[in-house]
């Protein structure tokens, strides 16, 4: 589950172009919005995307599940791996 979550990570910074960010600045249980990483709606949609392209998720914009799986990194991991298990 860590390299699933050190993957995200370096996703994350990649996809939202944060540059100035390394994998190990991220705390995987740190809110990804807000206090935490700072993310706003855009950058969840650009990472929603770039979760689909990766790992095939398809995810609902809407929807109060997706807004949990997004609330972290380990939340995120743990959409992947069991996605990756049923798949």
């Amino acid at each position: 589950m860590q390299d699933l979550e050190q993957d995200i990570k370096q996703l994350i910074i990649e996809a939202l172009d944060l540059e100035d960010l390394a994998p190990e600045d991220i705390d995987s249980a740190a809110p990804l919005f807000g206090d935490g990483l700072g993310l706003d709606s855009i950058d969840a949609l650009e990472l929603g995307m770039s979760l689909q392209k990766r790992y095939g998720i398809k995810l609902s914009a809407n929807s109060e599940e997706t807004r949990k799986h997004f609330a972290s990194v380990q939340a995120l991991a743990a959409l992947v791996a069991s996605h990756q298990a049923t798949a």
